[in-house]
């Protein structure tokens, strides 16, 4: 690491590549370490990535030099272009699991611990909730304080974490803002419900349309 490059914070683009390349590593070993191209698509991607970003080559090339001059990524040379990996684990001397913790909180924001297992599966095997909980609570007790606890607000039913690597949280704006994104997403979901009821009704009219008309054409 460069002496004169303190490792945190991350800026926004950072945070989102490094998750990518912990994800990656996981997921897809055999495109890894990812190529400059590679990563931008990961940081891009419209699905499991909360919030959404549209980063061009040159802010993801540049979050990966910066994340190597940090001694959080490392440059692997190749024949045919110039990759990289992460150096997480070793640079905050980490677990796998925490790691894959780490890179879902880098890539989708705040999330429960059931969120957490249930999105866990493909980078590492949780044996529970409970096993999630322990691994947390690890990061939050790491030196760095890697990742905090969110208090819970008005209607909420279970507890959020959030990582820090872009620098300290104001937990209490942080949790006002998980409610906040979370409503749109709550009516969204409510109006699906019912379009699918309105669906099923109708197609449930239809049917009975039809056997009406066919018994009055015997």
């Amino acid at each position: 690491m460069d002496a004169d490059a303190p490792a945190l914070p991350l800026t926004a683009s950072e945070a989102r590549v490094l998750g990518c390349l912990i994800e990656k590593q996981a997921i897809t070993p055999d495109a890894y370490p990812l190529t400059v191209n590679a990563a931008q698509a990961a940081a891009n991607q419209k699905t499991a990535r909360d919030p959404p970003m549209s980063l061009d080559a040159g802010t993801v090339h540049h979050a990966l030099r910066q994340l190597e001059r940090k001694g959080l990524a490392k440059q692997v040379f190749s024949s045919r272009a110039e990759r990289y990996e992460h150096r997480a684990e070793a640079f905050f001397s980490l677990p796998r699991p925490q790691v894959a913790l780490l890179a879902l909180l880098l890539l989708r924001g705040a999330q429960t611990t059931h969120e957490l297992l249930a999105r866990s599966e493909r980078m590492h095997a949780f044996a529970d909730v409970d096993d999630v909980r322990h691994h947390l609570e690890r990061l939050i007790q790491h030196t760095q304080a890697l990742v905090v606890l969110l208090p819970r607000a008005s209607g909420q039913r279970e507890d959020r974490y959030t990582h820090q690597l872009c620098g300290p949280v104001d937990v209490q704006a942080a949790a006002e803002r998980t409610v906040a994104q979370a409503a749109p997403r709550a009516v969204d979901a409510r109006l699906q419900a019912r379009v699918e009821a309105l669906e099923a009704e109708v197609a449930e009219l239809r049917g009975q349309l039809s056997r009406l008309l066919a018994a009055e054409g015997r």
